[in-house]
């Protein structure tokens, strides 16, 4: 269980770390910001995420869960923040990088979990 738990943070940071050399606008300055960034990320994401998307609920449905990929967005700029080291510099980086780097963690999980 920890040792899953372990490797999940790993591939979440390596995602990250990927997802800088990537997309313009997203930077890492090493992989040790990319762990600190991802607890901080998970930290954000169940914390102030869950409140922004329970309040946003009714708007989500309007727009069959595309307003998510927004508060994803704001999300991850919003950690962002709070890492040295770690910065997400406008909108449309944070809204490119949180889709691809769900996309991109969700793949590493599967192949290494599967």
């Amino acid at each position: 269980m920890l040792m899953h738990l372990i490797v999940n943070w790993l591939l979440s940071a390596l995602a990250l770390w990927i997802v800088a050399q990537v997309i313009p606008g997203i930077s890492v300055s090493s992989f040790g910001t990319a762990l600190f960034a991802t607890v901080i990320i998970a930290l954000v994401n169940s914390t102030i995420g869950f409140v922004l998307k329970l309040l946003t609920l009714p708007l989500t449905l309007l727009t069959l869960g595309l307003f998510l990929l927004v508060v994803n967005a704001f999300l991850l700029k919003l950690a962002s923040l709070f890492v040295p080291g770690f910065a997400v510099r406008g909108f449309l980086a944070a809204l490119i990088g949180s889709v691809v780097l769900t996309l991109l963690s969700s793949l590493l999980r599967q192949v290494v979990f599967s």
